[in-house]
């Protein structure tokens, strides 16, 4: 580097300026947590809005839960760039420590409040870029205030071991403002009783999900979760109705409740993906709340969501839907849409909104945020039997998995252990049973869930390595379609396929 170019950027200057930017993300966190509010989910927002629709879509067909994280991780790298400009401009533009520490102060401040819009997160990113700037400054001043800045000395070197020692308070700091575990309290009693039968109903298979599901898979278009107060919040019915309303938790409540069992599957998910689970909703029928504003029965419904996402169906569609406070016998946790979601009956998880704020009757329908972007959107999930559960003992083959068709049910799942070339009927778990209303003690579990998955399996002897296929048959006939197309646009088809034994 010679002389002209380090007096413009000398090292040290560099070294003060990505602290300041270090110490503006980091007081932005320690005053507003991790929620959307912080800046880096905010510009990684931005980024993933600025992007074009195609290839944000097809970016998540192909990245798929690495997208998120690389998203942040761009939109970070790209923040600290900036903040550390800003540093940089307020030391090339005023002299003094004080000075340039208020300048970063209100440089830093605006890029934020533009990002964030939220007052306490821009203070929190002014207030620690200006801190961090200042006691760098002043700690270069220490070492050797009457040094030319063309010519650093060797002891400036120090100011970068500094720096490392400030990263690792920030990340010390990040980590204390993490988010509780969600609480783990036990299911109420008449859930509880419902689970258990539930899962009595299924086949024990290693690697693959019981009957509810116990790690239950999450999508978002956000990197960080909406952080709602239920005692605050309102969802408001809006549009062509007779009378405009807002209805508080209780409310809805108050509409008479259910409780259900329901399989939700992305159409992102890969053909023997594991992004298709189940659990029981506790909710209010869609239908019940739009009748109590009187929206018309031939209408189109646009479902708003905290996290600025939207998606639109026809009344017909949606009427049968869940308006669901709570997952298992439990309150709704936040990753799944607390307090409040949608659960529409054999659509895509994607369109089944979280953290909702609105429902808009309209007259006319629009695309949703997906669709915007490329994908199938509100279109009804395919059938599906996916193997997820392998074992082999002394020449005995067992496997199995899951099945599921949306509300057109599952009435067997075909099993080939020769590549397709003969089929045998698997065994299936008995159905989940059907909704019961909330408030009844002992719940009796009968009839048969409209919308959720079964269990199946296939024991049979086999010597050597051999090819396993599945297929499902849904409860018109239809079998699962041979022909195998990736998940963008409109969800992942065709046969699943395990070579077995060695």
């Amino acid at each position: 580097m010679n002389r002209r170019v380090r007096d413009i950027v000398d090292p040290a200057s560099l070294g003060v300026a990505l602290l300041a930017a270090l110490g503006a993300v980091g007081g932005s966190l320690l005053l507003i947590g991790n929620s959307p509010g912080f800046v880096v989910p905010s510009a990684a927002a931005l980024v993933r809005d600025t992007l074009p629709d195609l290839f944000v879509a097809v970016g998540i067909g192909t990245l798929r839960d690495l997208a998120q994280p690389l998203l942040s991780l761009g939109a970070g790298l790209l923040l600290l760039a900036v903040f550390a400009a800003a540093a940089l401009a307020a030391e090339r533009a005023v002299e003094g420590i004080a000075r340039r520490a208020l300048v970063t102060f209100v440089l830093v401040g605006a890029v934020t409040a533009l990002l964030t819009g939220n007052t306490t997160s821009t203070l929190g990113a002014a207030l620690g870029a200006a801190v961090v700037d200042a006691a760098a400054n002043a700690t270069l001043a220490a070492m050797d205030p009457t040094t030319d800045r063309a010519d650093p000395p060797p002891g400036r070197r120090r100011l970068l071991q500094a720096g490392a020692a400030t990263l690792a308070t920030l990340v010390l700091g990040a980590a204390r403002t993490r988010d509780p575990a969600e609480p783990t309290e036990p299911p109420d009693p008449a859930a509880a009783s419902l689970l258990a039968a539930a899962n009595d109903r299924g086949l024990s298979l290693p690697g693959a999900e019981p009957m509810v599901s116990e790690d239950f898979y999450t999508v978002d278009i956000a990197t960080v979760d909406p952080k709602i107060d239920p005692s605050d919040w309102q969802l408001a019915v809006t549009g062509e109705v007779e009378t405009e309303r807002s209805f508080t938790l209780s409310e809805l409540q108050d509409l008479g409740g259910e409780r259900r069992f329901t399989t939700l599957r992305c159409v992102s998910d890969l053909l023997n993906g594991k992004k298709m689970d189940t659990a029981l909703w506790d909710g209010v029928p869609v239908e019940s709340v739009l009748s109590a504003v009187g929206a018309p029965e031939s209408c189109c419904v646009t479902l708003h969501a905290a996290d600025d996402y939207f998606v639109s169906f026809p009344r017909e569609a949606l009427d049968p839907g869940l308006l669901a406070w709570g997952m298992n016998g439990r309150p709704l946790p936040r990753s799944h849409g607390a307090p409040l979601r949608t659960l529409v009956p054999g659509h895509w998880g994607e369109t089944n909104a979280k953290w909702l704020t609105e429902i808009e009757i309209r007259d006319e329908p629009e695309e949703g945020y997906w669709e915007q972007r490329g994908w199938e959107g509100t279109g009804e999930v395919h059938t599906i039997a996916k193997l997820h559960s392998t074992t082999v003992d002394d020449g005995t083959v067992r496997v199995g998995g899951h099945a599921y068709a949306g509300t057109r049910g599952i009435d067997a799942v075909e099993v080939s252990t020769d590549g397709g070339a003969s089929w045998t009927e698997a065994s299936l778990s008995e159905t989940l049973p059907e909704p019961t209303p909330i408030g009844e003690e002992e719940p009796e579990p009968t009839g048969e869930a409209a919308d959720a998955w079964r269990m199946w399996e296939h024991e049979y002897e086999a010597d050597g390595k051999h090819e396993v296929v599945v297929r499902a048959i849904d409860g018109t006939g239809e079998a699962q379609p041979e022909q195998e197309r990736e998940g963008y646009p409109s969800g992942a088809t065709g046969w699943v396929r395990e070579t077995v034994g060695g």
